[in-house]
């Protein structure tokens, strides 16, 4: 792990078009602002160890997940207000 020292407003960069800076340092706590490319997701680690658990939770089938498959299998595209006849 790399350790860097930073005080208020001053910023490292991560490759050439991420950049965090030190907004803020308030008793223990440090605020970052974070400057990435919208397709680089950020998340606390915290969100992003449940987003990777509900991936993951989503890729496994339960026994019952299936039953009911068949029944939807031959319909054709449905639009919402259509009504059985």
């Amino acid at each position: 792990m790399l350790v860097l020292s930073r005080q208020r407003d001053e910023s490292i960069m991560i490759g050439d078009n991420i950049v965090v800076t030190i907004v803020d340092i308030r008793g223990d706590k440090v605020r970052l602002g974070i400057n990435a490319p919208s397709e680089v997701p950020v998340h606390r680690q915290e969100v992003y160890e449940a987003i990777q658990r509900e991936n993951l939770r989503a890729t496994r089938l339960e026994p019952g997940d299936t039953q009911d498959i068949g029944k939807f299998a031959n319909r054709g595209p449905q639009r919402p207000n259509d009504r059985p006849r």
